[in-house]
């Protein structure tokens, strides 16, 4: 299993080599841990000078962060891709994307080992997630109420606010920890979003927990 393995592209900032450290530090984090990782390896696994990574990436703490706004920006970007495959139904969108978004996080290596992390005693990156989930909270509320306004649902400005709010945190809760499957899940929050936004659709609802 690979950390890019069927994920939508990401765009990365920097030269040339910094997207493959990036990787590299994320397949060496999950195979042996956090602790595990120094710029020389890194050097050594992409075939660059030791100097190279560092101009690319700094700190050992900046690259923590690069590959944590990795991984979550191609969180951000299944959400952008579910609202687009569906203009025309706000439900089929919110379900599409929330089951993309779970789907990742299960295959998603990176956090595995950051979840994993909170049971033993490599857990250097855990204060960094926790700085970034702000970051991620906001930046998805962000892009959920514009793709949201679009369908034009049936709530003041307040009641969209709060109504994004739960789904983005439901959500976040369940990339953290699941209760179900992607699929059941994507289900009930799509039944939830349904009369929580008044919206028309034309996927067929019930609660997973009614059939």
């Amino acid at each position: 299993m690979t950390i890019m393995n069927e994920a939508p592209s990401v765009t990365v900032t920097g030269g040339p080599y910094r997207l493959p450290i990036v990787a590299s530090a994320i397949e060496l984090t999950v195979r042996s841990g956090w602790s595990s990782v120094t710029m020389s390896k890194l050097a050594e696994i992409v075939g660059v000078s030791r100097q190279t990574v560092y101009n690319e990436l700094g700190s050992k703490s900046q690259l923590a962060e690069a590959m944590i706004s990795h991984e979550l920006a191609r969180f951000l970007s299944v959400v952008q891709d579910a609202f687009e495959r569906h203009p025309d139904d706000l439900i089929e969108a919110i379900h599409d994307a929330v089951r993309g978004v779970l789907e990742l996080a299960d295959d998603n290596l990176l956090l595995r080992a950051i979840v994993s992390a909170t049971h033993g005693a490599d857990t250097e990156l855990l204060p960094l997630l926790t700085v970034r989930a702000g970051s991620l909270l906001s930046e998805a509320t962000i892009m959920l109420r514009g793709r949201v306004r679009a369908y034009d649902p049936p709530l003041d400005p307040a009641q969209l606010d709060v109504a994004i709010d739960v789904v983005v945190r439901t959500v976040l809760s369940h990339i953290m920890q699941p209760s179900d499957t992607p699929a059941r899940t994507a289900d009930a929050l799509a039944w939830m979003a349904s009369r929580v936004l008044g919206a028309k659709t034309s996927r067929s609802l019930r609660h997973p927990t009614l059939d």
